[in-house]
């Protein structure tokens, strides 16, 4: 198993098959499902799903979704990693955090997505980060704000409405 990034409490990995039975106990949760609308539906989109983040997304093997590793209990508590987008034709890098229900509200969300975007700036040398939120998900964009996102832009796909929320590399001023 490749691990991506840890922090003091998470260990960011390539999903393997045998997270296939959490991943969809995940996904079986309504109150995580109801602001991922592309979200699988069935064990079989699951799967899918998790086959083709298995080894990184396949136009880019830096990103895709990690399993996400509580430390203190080894269990797979949520799916976490950079997601490519096409947004009003730019292309954009999303920073994207889901924890299961049971294990929010411990900053476990920002403290992966916290991680996830200094991966991005440090070692993937990106630019630019963004978050795709939903107008109600409060949560989501409070973890946006705490790690140094703004909100941008309203948008919408053939999802629905969505929030867009940016932040840009710094500058080093020793450069």
């Amino acid at each position: 198993m490749a691990i991506i990034l840890e922090t003091p409490r998470l260990v960011l990995r390539h999903q393997v098959i045998e997270d296939l039975n959490d991943l969809w106990a995940l996904y079986q949760d309504p109150d995580i499902t109801k602001y991922i609308p592309d979200a699988p539906r069935t064990r079989e989109e699951a799967q899918e799903e998790l086959e083709w983040h298995m080894h990184g997304h396949p136009r880019n093997r830096e990103l895709g979704l990690w399993a996400t590793i509580h430390k203190e209990t080894g269990k797979f508590i949520g799916r976490c990693g950079l997601l490519l987008w096409e947004i009003d034709g730019q292309n954009e890098v999303e920073v994207a955090y889901t924890i299961a229900g049971a294990h929010q509200g411990h900053g476990l969300g920002t403290e992966a997505a916290q991680a996830i975007l200094d991966y991005g700036f440090e070692k993937l040398n990106l630019s630019r980060l963004i978050c795709l939120i939903d107008p109600e998900n409060i949560p989501s964009q409070r973890v946006a704000e705490k790690i140094g996102m703004k909100f941008e832009k309203e948008s919408s796909d053939e999802y629905g409405p969505f929030w867009v929320y940016s932040i840009r590399k710094e500058k080093s001023h020793l450069a």
